[in-house]
């Protein structure tokens, strides 16, 4: 089967999550929509163009092809940029807890016997995180030495 029990969870985890925090997620959206409707007439730029540099502008990855070349704009821009990293926050935090709850609903019985019992969550061990825990505390960086 291609989707595994993780996977169902972490989907059914990830929707719960969007819908509760959809009326801010919405909210910001249509924020940064207006904010990029009034940038894209103070410069000049057609609807389209003001959409695409305004969500370009929020998610903070900037190609530069538009700018704002007025004061205000500038300002607005700023702001758009808040706005689009409390966004991206939420959206990365919805999907930390459903990540969450789906490692802790995987069934100890099924993971290999050596990692039970173990200080880090067997499921952590499974899908290989342990290993990115384990190599930063390594003999190099425990007695202080880079």
């Amino acid at each position: 089967m291609f989707f595994t029990g993780f996977t169902v969870i972490f989907v059914k985890q990830f929707c719960f999550g969007i819908g509760l925090t959809s009326p801010i997620l919405v909210f910001l959206a249509l924020v940064i929509t207006t904010v990029g409707l009034l940038v894209g007439r103070r410069e000049g730029w057609s609807r389209l163009d003001a959409l695409y540099w305004a969500f370009i502008t929020a998610t903070t990855i900037g190609y530069g092809d538009f700018r704002p070349t007025k004061r205000g704009s500038r300002v607005l821009a700023v702001l758009l940029g808040f706005l689009g990293l409390m966004l991206s926050g939420i959206l990365v935090a919805v999907a930390i807890e459903a990540t969450t709850k789906a490692l802790q609903a995987i069934p100890h019985e099924t993971l290999p016997v050596e990692t039970q019992g173990m200080a880090i969550p067997p499921a952590a061990i499974q899908y290989g995180i342990a290993t990115l825990a384990s190599a930063t505390l390594s003999s190099d960086y425990r007695g202080g030495r880079r």
